[in-house]
């Protein structure tokens, strides 16, 4: 009896870890933790010191944490910021904003418009930092109504529709501030986009938790996730359950713009100045990435924030990781196309479904043989 119950145990054991398998690749986080596995280990057999952290003195003599890391986690913290409500925006819509790079330039320049007032380098700031925040916040509510309302009103498509800010918004942002680069030399300026003294880890770390807590806290207590989706997958069965879809995709792109403002805000602390044709430069393409890499479907409807939040971190650790294998700037978006393309298709279910496809089949026929020999 023992014999026979042995064999029976280790057939339900393999049974139930090859399930847990194809649930783990089925699932829609898998290909994010997979692509940031792969990076972990290329870098650890390239170069194991890649991984390093050291406590050292910034050049105002305060101890701060360094290594690639760390700037991993740092420079990630705007495109995570941009992740969470482009994936709102994707969700409900059905498309992209291409205007979030132009809107940051856009709300880092009325940062810097309400900071300094009238004088382009001035001694003291003009304006509570705080005041300059909540008005960089307004403006770019109001930039991502009115895209909001272009799509979800006007029926535009989203792509067509940014395009308008997108062309103009660095525009917009150079004539806010007369097409001079205004400078802060305030050092509290510079606090929230890199270090506060006495704290080593970077500031926009903190901000980027922040908000990740918040969305999961409103997606979590909140419709909003529910409704998005809902409005995403058919607009028409929504309306006829109670909700509004023009009211949900016009929200999604008002929250887009909240995230707009937050990273534009870091932005311009990072360097106390701007400038308006580089900054958040492309930005809008690694947002859309971190939706698709993912596993959202960029075409709307059902999402995962957690996995384009992950998303968004492994964007940054391949540019990292690039940049530190000396790979030129210019070549950098080239590399990047190819590894996320591969990612993305990867992604897709329909590539998941051939994939578990094949597994199975391959399950059955090594079955059918154990089962001949016998």
């Amino acid at each position: 009896m023992k014999t026979l119950e042995k064999p029976v145990q280790q057939k339900a054991g393999k049974k139930s870890t090859g399930n847990l398998l194809t649930k783990l690749i089925k699932n829609q986080i898998f290909i994010p933790i997979a692509a940031l596995l792969i990076l972990v280990i290329f870098n650890l057999i390239a170069d194991p010191s890649f991984f390093a952290v050291t406590l050292s003195q910034n050049s105002a003599g305060y101890p701060v944490l360094s290594g690639n890391l760390i700037t991993i986690l740092d420079n990630a913290s705007e495109l995570v910021i941009l992740a969470i409500g482009m994936t709102l925006v994707t969700s409900a819509s059905g498309g992209q904003d291409i205007s979030v790079g132009a809107a940051i330039a856009l709300s880092g320049s009325v940062v810097l418009r309400v900071l300094c007032g009238t004088e382009s380098r001035p001694e003291a700031l003009q304006a509570p930092i705080i005041v300059a925040f909540l008005v960089c916040c307004v403006v770019a509510m109001a930039f991502g109504a009115f895209n909001g309302v272009l799509v979800a009103y006007f029926k535009i498509q989203p792509m067509v529709a940014t395009l308008i800010l997108f062309t103009a918004g660095r525009s917009i942002a150079a004539w806010i501030n007369n097409n001079e680069l205004p400078i802060i030399s305030d050092e509290s300026f510079g606090y929230f986009g890199n270090f506060i003294p006495g704290i080593p880890i970077p500031t926009p770390i903190f901000i980027a938790i922040i908000c990740m807590i918040i969305i999961a806290l409103v997606l979590r207590f909140t419709k909003l996730g529910l409704f998005t989706q809902s409005v995403g997958i058919n607009a028409e069965s929504s309306r006829l359950n109670g909700i509004n879809p023009e009211f949900i995709k016009f929200i999604t792109y008002v929250i887009l713009g909240l995230c707009v403002a937050i990273a534009g805000f870091i932005k311009v602390s990072r360097f106390s100045t701007i400038n308006y044709s580089v900054v958040a430069k492309d930005i809008e393409m690694d947002a859309i990435l971190a939706v698709a890499l993912g596993g959202n479907a960029l075409s709307g409807g059902k999402f995962n924030m957690a996995a384009s939040i992950l998303g968004a971190y492994v964007i940054q650790f391949l540019t990292t990781t690039l940049f530190k294998f000396n790979v030129i700037s210019s070549a950098l978006p080239a590399y990047k196309a190819v590894v996320v393309i591969i990612l993305v298709i990867l992604s897709a279910p329909i590539v998941r479904d051939k994939i578990a496809a094949i597994r199975k089949k391959l399950s059955a026929q090594k079955t059918t043989v154990k089962e001949a020999a016998q």
